[in-house]
């Protein structure tokens, strides 16, 4: 089987298939500092759960048509307010017509403000939670959202993360065959060893590169596969 290679190969393949160096870098996004992360409103990050836990499975484009009246329907993601819709409530609201009528994803909103809510008493914010979190042991705020939170297991929460704005990379199709391929990990890619094995690579080229976890993933995604255009790396 083959080693992962050093990041400086996989960069230089990157770019030869991209048009070179400037090329790239203008395909590649920054994640958020820990000050801009910090002083983010704990509502809108609620609001990022709540989309990705509904285009999970389901359309992304019609989720995005669809965003305006969510925001009007859960009063802009209003921390205090969602944990204060009772059952009866959270069920009138599943069948607005200006939301995508899902129960079980709206009831998500309250459970995963609850969460919020906790982690608010005892951080400040939500967002200085996830601000401050490690980017070293990513998988270990997705392991956190999973257990805590709502329907954010499996991509929902890292996709979460990256829309955000935290340093995350993504298991995309790509990156998850390119590990694959050199044998970064063995068996399951969800399992616990797994991940621990992709998070120790993923450190050492950012130890190498000096690059943002985020770079990282997204260099990889494109440097093998199709790459189509609009695709999340």
């Amino acid at each position: 089987m083959r080693q992962a290679e050093s990041f400086k190969l996989i960069l230089q393949r990157a770019e030869a298939r991209k048009g070179g160096p400037a090329a790239l870098r203008a395909l590649l996004s920054e994640p958020r500092t820990t000050a801009e992360l910090s002083a983010l409103p704990d509502n809108l990050l609620l609001a990022e759960l709540t989309k990705k836990i509904f285009q999970s499975g389901f359309v992304w484009r019609v989720v995005r048509q669809k965003w305006p009246g969510f925001c009007e329907v859960f009063f802009d993601f209003d921390i205090e307010k969602m944990l204060l819709l009772s059952d009866e409530m959270l069920e009138q609201k599943a069948q607005d017509p200006r939301i995508i009528r899902n129960l079980s994803k709206v009831f998500t909103i309250r459970d995963n403000a609850l969460m919020i809510y906790h982690l608010q008493r005892e951080h400040g914010s939500f967002a200085n939670f996830i601000a401050n979190w490690p980017t070293s042991d990513i998988i270990g705020l997705w392991a956190y959202l999973k257990k805590h939170g709502a329907r954010l297991g499996g991509n929902t929460g890292p996709y979460a993360l990256r829309a955000i704005g935290k340093d995350t990379f993504l298991l995309t199709q790509d990156v998850e065959a390119y590990l694959k391929a050199y044998g970064v990990f063995d068996g399951s890619i969800s399992s616990k060893k797994s991940l621990q094995q992709i998070q120790q690579q993923f450190n050492q080229w950012q130890q190498e590169s000096g690059l943002s976890l985020q770079q990282i993933s997204q260099t990889i995604a494109l440097s093998i596969g199709e790459n189509y255009a609009g695709m999340q790396q």
